[in-house]
């Protein structure tokens, strides 16, 4: 019996703009997934930054990262995406070029190094080619990239001069963000090798907190004042852009089968029980050793459940879902509850929002466990080495958590090295950190505005009659005394 014939909204060729190799399903979820990465970036991490911080670095700490997103995007369709997922340049790197003609973008993604071969030269996978345009591709990994130094930004606020930080963008994700994505996910050594990271543990998060801890280091800390009394100016807020952010990561781990499948779902229900758990789990260790429940704790445990799933999120099972989300809510709050107050490495180095702990401790513990949870049957949907399995799977399953290891130290070394290099070439030009009495002042001195209005209409309350004669920097700008 004949299938009947489709619905012309389903037919190819209805227009010039449907090819038939394009999937609508797919495509509408891939720019849906890709705007719901770009809203944790902006508004959710904005908002974060704006409230979690003094109030006095509210609107700084704010444009970073809405400097970094805007900067990325012109950076990755200009050179940065090939670096990624183009064609090999090196095992660790992909040629550069542009992503912005038309006969690129308008013809049917593909990922042209990541064919991957079995050892006599028979193709064992074919080359990733998803069902909608390269437009797609380009920017649902542009806002990965854009998100990962929102991310960085976490832990040089509050003093990392913003010249410096117009200048570290560009070097960052060039010289780093770009190795590890291609190593990972665009056809590297690693990608080839059987190194799992569904999502960005490894590429984003593992990255990001470990260059963000190294930038710390060489911007210096914040000034005494600040590092002894940092209080959030708006918890509420805070609330806010952490459900714009938890919300988000539907499309953050749901996106990266590159489809509307099976695999996306079980990646987005994995995701929020990791995520619960992580946030119960911390609340709870909250309660029984500093006998109160924080707000600002359970957004830092909810964002090391989001951290840990990523690299596994469609690759295991729910119950290990809730494993990961225990230890993601327990071993991160260890490091920064525990040993954060007692070892003197992490008190010498200033990482504000403290994205070590919660990124660079998660992703790579994530990352690990991935090895040890990846189940067989949902391993093949996705990765490209097959028969790839976690640990409790036996048989060969124990490799692979030495891969998620070997993995893990290959990103970490390379941001230490190529973060330290960029600070020190940065320094050479202008300095890492702000002048004395910018950190002094906060906002006012460094954009000429302020977040809140204290008094009427823009106007400030002073003791004083003429109150810039006592300010060691006149305000200007927006801030303007009236």
């Amino acid at each position: 019996m004949s299938s009947p014939p489709l619905g012309v909204a389903y037919e190819a060729w209805t227009s010039g703009a449907v090819p038939d190799w394009l999937n609508k399903g797919d495509n509408a979820w891939q720019m849906v997934a890709a705007t719901l990465v770009g809203i944790q970036s902006m508004p959710g991490l904005v908002i974060i930054y704006g409230s979690i911080v003094k109030k006095k670095w509210a609107v700084n700490s704010a444009f970073m990262a809405l400097y970094a997103f805007a900067a990325v995007v012109i950076c990755w369709v200009t050179w940065a995406y090939k670096m990624s997922f183009g064609h090999k340049l090196l095992p660790f790197w992909g040629k550069a070029g542009p992503a912005l003609g038309q006969k690129f973008l308008m013809k049917r993604a593909a990922l042209p190094a990541t064919p991957h071969y079995f050892h006599n030269g028979g193709l064992e996978t074919a080359e990733a080619e998803p069902f909608y345009p390269m437009a797609t591709m380009v920017w649902f990994q542009c806002v990965f990239a854009a998100i990962a130094l929102v991310i960085l930004a976490g832990s040089v606020l509050a003093r990392m001069s913003f010249k410096a930080w117009m200048m570290f963008v560009p070097l960052w994700l060039t010289f780093s963000y770009t190795v590890g994505a291609f190593s990972l996910w665009g056809g590297g050594f690693l990608f080839h090798w059987g190194v799992m990271d569904y999502s960005g543990g490894y590429v984003i998060h593992l990255s990001s907190g470990i260059s963000g801890f190294t930038a710390a280091y060489w911007v210096g800390p914040r000034s005494k004042k600040d590092r002894e009394r940092f209080p959030p100016n708006n918890v509420l807020l805070t609330l806010a852009g952490a459900g714009l952010l938890w919300m988000g990561w539907a499309g953050f781990n749901g996106g990266d089968p590159y489809a509307a499948n099976t695999d996306s779902s079980m990646a987005v229900l994995n995701t929020n029980i990791c995520a619960a758990t992580s946030l119960l789990v911390w609340t709870w260790l909250d309660v029984i050793f500093f006998k109160k429940p924080s707000v600002i704790g359970a957004v830092q445990g909810m964002i090391t459940g989001l951290v840990c799933i990523t690299p596994g999120a469609g690759l295991v099972q729910g119950w290990a879902a809730i494993v990961m989300g225990v230890l993601s809510g327990s071993v991160p709050w260890f490091t920064m509850m525990i040993l954060g107050k007692k070892v003197k490495f992490f008190q010498l180095v200033d990482d504000t929002l403290a994205v070590f702990h919660t990124h660079a401790v998660a992703g790579l513990l994530g990352g690990i466990l991935t090895g040890l949870f990846a189940e067989p049957s949902l391993s093949a949907l996705f990765l490209s080495v097959t028969n790839s399995k976690g640990g409790v799977y036996g048989g060969p399953g124990g490799v692979q958590i030495l891969k998620q290891i070997v993995g893990g130290f290959f990103i970490i070394g390379w941001n230490l090295l190529a973060t330290s290099i960029i600070c020190l070439l940065i320094s050479f030009l202008v300095p890492l950190r702000m002048t004395e009495e910018e950190l002094l002042i906060g906002d006012d001195a460094v954009h000429g505005e302020e977040a809140y209005a204290l008094w009427g209409d823009g106007e400030k309350l002073s003791i004083y009659k003429d109150d810039t004669t006592h300010h060691p920097l006149a305000s200007t700008g927006a801030t303007q005394l009236v």
